[in-house]
């Protein structure tokens, strides 16, 4: 079979997965309608209504402390319990899983036609020959120890590497020690550490421009997820070094200076990080930090300016190397591509209940921002701001500056990543309606 005639049957195969789901979707709806005029509408006002309290008594657990939190968490509780409570005593529990069943099958079946595998859009692998002389810097602290739990040093001397084992007193340059693995003649440097680590070392392989090897040794390995790589298995990475092994062209940002390979945080997330308790309890920080920021008590006063666009005052704002996927809770957290050329920018400011429960109807013009920029300028009231790059607290002088590199970084992975995900478009019913009517011409992707 031709590729033209495979592309073909493909998209002619997504057109009908589409069909599916906007189907599945319009029976969900049409039952619950049905359930409603057989039963009483009242109910589903009351669920409706619910749904409103909810969102609104999660936002109050967030913004106020003692006693109060305690109320609005009870509340939050309860209404779950106490609306399966009241559609069972009513007769309407069962039709209602069936529809939200029916409705779940809609949105699987709109990921399938919204699916791009089998597209020539996924990042270019390229063959490359296994190095020479690969240097890896472990920290044995990252992971709560996973460098010698998983006996990392010894697998990758075995497989010819020279291990730098990042201990000692006093603070360690990292980015010195891979400068001095590069002059020393490593043709590959590699990391088994934090996310935060990984990117002081990426700066300096895209710097000289030798291939870079991340071993998943840290305690949340996102970008070891984005690449593909089996975060529960450090070792697996380490199939790098060998001949079974691509490399990747990947982007690096750059904020203030410093290289960053995930995303860089400001506002709540930040203020958390720099917490003195975050690294021993991460929940109870955050929970403790988020009132004043949320009221504006404390904190400083963000201003970002994107696409010249401005926006004032955000309690938080996530800038990452590539965007996230938004709008789509099975993607939420992953990133399609590393190699878009473009940053990711994420501003919210959510102030009252108000503001909260209307994101629920879309009114995110003033409440949710996300849009991609090869820049972005974060400024603030302050000479100094609180930023969390790849998950380490850092404070950098404002205006703070970020950008990319586009394909500035070789990452060499292993051909077999069983992580890697399909590439799906950005999820929209509207797209899934575009899909399912094509031109007279022929199916369009």
């Amino acid at each position: 079979m031709t590729p033209l005639r495979q592309l073909s049957d493909r998209v002619g195969r997504q057109v009908w997965w589409a069909r599916l789901s906007l189907l599945l979707a319009a029976l969900a709806l049409f039952g619950l309608v049905a359930a409603a005029a057989s039963h009483a509408v009242w109910l589903f006002l009351v669920a409706a209504l619910a749904v409103v309290v909810l969102v609104a008594a999660g936002y109050w657990f967030l913004a106020l402390r003692g006693w109060r939190r305690t109320v609005w968490l009870v509340v939050a509780l309860a209404i779950p319990s106490g609306l399966v409570v009241l559609l069972t005593v009513n007769h309407v529990l069962g039709p209602v899983l069936v529809c939200a069943g029916v409705f779940a099958l809609a949105v699987a079946a709109g990921r399938i036609a919204l699916s791009s595998e089998g597209d020539t859009e996924g990042m270019l692998e390229q063959a490359s020959p296994p190095p020479r002389h690969p240097v890896i810097l472990m920290n044995p602290l990252s992971g709560g120890g996973k460098v010698a739990r998983f006996d990392l040093p010894a697998k990758a001397a075995a497989l010819g590497a020279e291990v730098v084992m990042m201990e000692g007193p006093g603070i360690i340059d990292v980015a010195e020690l891979a400068r001095e693995a590069v002059v020393n003649g490593a043709d590959l440097l590699g990391v088994a550490g934090g996310d935060g680590t990984l990117a002081l070392v990426a700066g300096v392989a895209a710097d000289h421009d030798v291939p870079f090897v991340v071993i998943s040794a840290g305690t949340r390995n996102h970008f070891a997820l984005d690449l593909g790589l089996k975060r529960e298995d450090p070792t697996a990475g380490l199939a790098a070094l060998g001949e079974d092994a691509v490399e990747l062209r990947v982007d690096l940002g750059v904020i203030g200076g410093r290289p960053f390979v995930n995303n860089a945080s400001f506002g709540a997330y930040a203020a958390a990080v720099q917490s003195p308790g975050y690294r021993e309890d991460k929940t109870r920080t955050t929970l403790d930090v988020l009132p004043d920021l949320l009221s504006g008590e404390s904190g400083p006063r963000l201003r970002v300016d994107v696409n010249g666009m401005i926006v004032e005052r955000p309690q938080a704002v996530l800038v990452s190397v590539d965007p996230y996927v938004v709008g789509d809770l099975v993607g939420l957290g992953r990133r399609p591509r590393l190699d878009t050329g473009q940053l990711g920018v994420v501003s919210v400011r959510v102030s009252s209940a108000r503001q909260a429960v209307g994101l629920l109807r879309g009114a995110t013009r003033h409440g949710v921002l996300a849009v991609t920029a090869p820049e972005v300028v974060l400024s603030s009231d302050t000479p100094e701001v609180s930023v969390g790059i790849d998950g380490e607290a850092v404070v950098l002088p404002t205006p703070v500056r970020a950008g990319i590199r586009p394909r500035a970084l070789r990452v060499r992975v292993p051909i077999d990543r069983p992580g890697v995900p399909h590439h799906f478009r950005s999820w929209s019913w509207a797209e899934l309606l575009r899909m399912a009517t094509p031109s007279p011409s022929g199916p369009r992707r």
